[in-house]
């Protein structure tokens, strides 16, 4: 869990989990390309790849080939576990 908590330390690692969210199944130059677009993170594409190394290696995000380009997918499960471990207590009316 502790992996998962590092990789949200990050605000550039929350925007690309946030672009993942509204568009899943992204390349590493269309993640670029958004980030620089919709937010004005000129981040290199070496930086950016390892910003998605990091989310990888928390399981927050999956990632597959498509020929010569890698495709990366959201990973929602490592968050369940927090909620899981922390439940959000009920509201009274």
């Amino acid at each position: 869990m502790g992996d998962v908590f590092k990789a949200l330390s990050d605000p550039t690692r929350r925007i690309i989990l946030d672009e993942l969210t509204d568009r899943d199944g992204q390349s590493l130059f269309e993640i670029c390309s958004r980030l620089a677009m919709r937010h004005g993170r000129t981040s290199t594409r070496q930086a950016i790849s390892q910003h998605l190394t990091v989310l990888e290696e928390a399981d927050l995000v999956r990632s597959r080939r498509e020929g010569r380009t890698k495709i990366h997918h959201l990973n929602t499960e490592p968050l369940r576990s927090i909620v899981d471990r922390w439940p959000l207590p009920r509201l009274e009316e």
